[in-house]
């Protein structure tokens, strides 16, 4: 099991950052590059439609299982 590592992201204009093991982050980058779009349009995206009571590693974890459920 890979650790868990925090990664940061500009969205908005403003710095923040999530905390995600390797094997959710592989398959974001692997959604993001199916749509031909930076990594990080991909997690503000996520971030605009998450709701406000969960965390954002939530909702991109939250994310990629859907997405791989889905494939």
């Amino acid at each position: 099991m890979s650790a868990v590592r925090k990664r940061s992201v500009t969205i908005r204009g403003h710095r923040t950052s999530y905390s995600l093991e390797e094997a959710f982050q592989e398959e974001l980058e692997k959604v993001a590059a199916s749509r031909s779009i930076p990594v990080a349009a991909l997690v503000a995206s996520i971030d605009e439609t998450r709701p406000r009571d969960t965390n954002l590693s939530s909702a991109l974890r939250l994310f990629v299982l859907n997405a791989v459920r889905k494939a």
